[in-house]
């Protein structure tokens, strides 16, 4: 057993990640970040929950520029294809679900 304050991690750079599992072929890793990412796309799924603190995925459809504010137990999915963009706000804690190696 192994037990995690996901509110207590803190990694020493920006989308800094603890591993926590693979399951199959897929890692669950909890990151924590000050700072957006950038524009991507992922090549698998990803599910995207925000564990502390706020963030605000801007995301592409239908080629406008939208966003939606993630906050505690909210919980978006990107299918393949989506772009996206994390910013936090002003900091988060995040646990992502995706295929391993997900570019």
């Amino acid at each position: 057993m192994r037990f995690i304050d996901a509110g207590e991690f803190t990694a020493d750079r920006p989308w800094g990640a603890l591993d926590i599992t693979e399951i199959d072929d897929a890692t669950v890793r909890l990151h924590w970040t000050d700072r957006p990412y950038v524009w991507h796309v992922n090549d698998g799924p990803e599910v995207f929950a925000v564990l502390d603190g706020a963030v605000d995925m801007h995301y592409r459809a239908e080629g406008e520029e939208r966003v939606e504010r993630l906050t505690p137990g909210r919980i978006c999915y990107a299918e393949p294809g989506d772009e996206h963009v994390a910013h936090p706000a002003p900091e988060a804690r995040i646990l992502v679900i995706e295929r391993r190696g997900s570019a």
